[in-house]
Formats: C-alpha cells, structure tokens, sequence
C-alpha cells in the first residue's frame, strides 16, 4: 500500500467515524456542537471540517449514510431472517434511524434538491419493494400492497419525538401498519 493510499484510507475511516458519532450525538441532542463531535469522533476540528465545512453538510453526510445503511440492509435481512421478521427489524431499524432525523429534519429538508430527494425516495422504495415482494410470496402478507403507500406511512415515524412516549407510539404505529398489511402476531 503506497502512502497516498493509507492516507485515503485514514481519511474515509476518519470521514466515517465522525459519521458514526454525529449520528449518536444528533439523535441524542440536536444542538450537539462540531467541536463536541469532533472529539468524541477522535478527530481535530479541522479533519471534521475538511470532510463537512458546515453543520449542514454534516447532517446531510449523516442523513445520506443513514440512508444507504437501510437500503443495504433490506437484503442482507431477508438472507438471514424469515421475509416478515426481516422487514418488522428493517422497520425498526427505520424509526431508530428517524431518531436522529427528529432533531434536524428542518435542516435536512432545505438542504436537500428535489433530484436528490427522488434519488433518496427511489432507493427506500426499491427496498420496501423487495421486503413486500418477499413478505408476499412468502404468505406472510396480503398480496398487493402498495409499497409507495407504506413509505409514506413510515416516513410519518420520523415527525414523532424521540422520547418515551414517541417510542411506544412508533411500535403501536408499526403494529398497526403490519396489522394492515395482513401480517399475524
């Protein structure tokens, strides 16, 4: 390995560790500093700043990363758990990552293009398309329901306040999504 190449994998593994831990910060208090994550993360406030130059670069870098985490993670499911138990963990998995979301959606709203936002929505979809297919052919729910109609009951989770009380709401909320689906148990 030449040394440009151990520096581009210090800095993706830089890059990804302050991910990691702006998430658990933001999900925690919206209000986290840079400079606090940049610690906790290991990492001077500069390193932080190179890869995200602005708090909202930050969230977004965050957001997206969430993101392709739930996408990847739909198949990976189904490999290793029967269809509807995969898509109820990928559902959980969802409202957990709506936790950090909760705090800073104003911020990802604005700084999201509408291109972005249909790439974004166009990926969720394929991956609730795949646990509703598998859900499906399985028996585990009632054929033909609409994937798009799902997303956007979900996305809902997101709007609810990361406490208690939003937590036992977001698992009544689930059961009755999965209860609509024809899902037993």
């Amino acid at each position: 390995m030449t040394d440009n190449e151990t520096l581009r994998a210090d800095a993706q593994a830089n890059r990804d560790r302050i991910l990691d831990v702006a998430r658990d910060a933001l999900a925690a208090d919206q209000a986290a500093s840079l400079n606090s994550i940049a610690k906790a993360a290991g990492v001077g406030a500069g390193t932080l700043y190179r890869h995200f130059p602005s708090r909202e670069s930050l969230v977004l870098g965050v957001y997206r990363k969430e993101i392709d985490t739930l996408v990847a993670l739909a198949p990976s499911l189904l490999g290793k758990q029967q269809p509807l138990h995969a898509f109820r963990s990928w559902c959980d998995r969802l409202a957990k990552s709506g936790r950090m979301k909760y705090g800073v959606a104003d911020i990802v709203h604005a700084a999201t293009s509408e291109q972005e936002n249909q790439e974004i929505y166009g990926t969720m979809l394929g991956a609730i398309r795949q646990l509703m297919a598998a859900c499906e052919a399985s028996g585990e729910i009632h054929p033909g329901a609409n994937p798009e109609d799902f997303l956007v009951l979900v996305g809902l989770l997101w709007r609810i306040p990361p406490d208690a009380a939003g937590e036992a709401r977001v698992k009544r909320l689930l059961a009755l999504a999965f209860r609509g689906l024809g899902a037993k148990g």
